[in-house]
């Protein structure tokens, strides 16, 4: 049986979130959803800092957004690549900004993918249930415990 994946949301945007979680429920993606409102947030649990902190051998995916406050998403795009332990977790990042250097330097940077928010909201909640659809059969690595 394909184990349970958890969905990791970096979206500052408490709207966007929501849609986010709700629609990659109704993809079939039941599993647990955990919500980061900066960068920061986001990296103390990745990095296993602070009271909530990510478990050893889980298969995480991150739903990061660029434009976040603390720290922002390419920064943790970043910190995240260059981690050995953590630089084979899935990144996705879900935002706004459709600038091609923007998302050039994400590639480079080691995203997985790059949805770019629509405005309008029923293409927007469209998009995130076709990758709802998309991370029903993929595989996601785990992420191990480290030294």
């Amino acid at each position: 049986m394909k184990e349970e994946v958890v969905v990791l949301v970096a979206e500052d945007d408490e709207a966007h979130a929501a849609l986010i979680q709700r629609n990659l429920k109704r993809a079939g993606i039941g599993g647990e959803q955990l919500r980061f409102s900066d960068g920061q947030q986001t990296l103390d649990f990745l990095q296993r800092r602070g009271d909530l902190q990510r478990t050893p051998d889980t298969a995480y995916l991150l739903l990061l957004d660029i434009k976040m406050p603390k720290v922002d998403g390419v920064e943790v795009l970043r910190r995240v690549k260059l981690d050995p332990e953590l630089k084979k977790l899935p990144v996705v990042m879900v935002t706004t900004t459709d600038d091609p250097r923007e998302v050039a330097r994400c590639h480079e940077l080691g995203c997985s993918c790059y949805l770019s928010k629509p405005v309008e909201y029923e293409r927007f909640a469209d998009a995130v249930r076709r990758l709802g659809e998309f991370l029903a059969v993929v595989e996601m690595p785990t992420i191990g415990a480290g030294a």
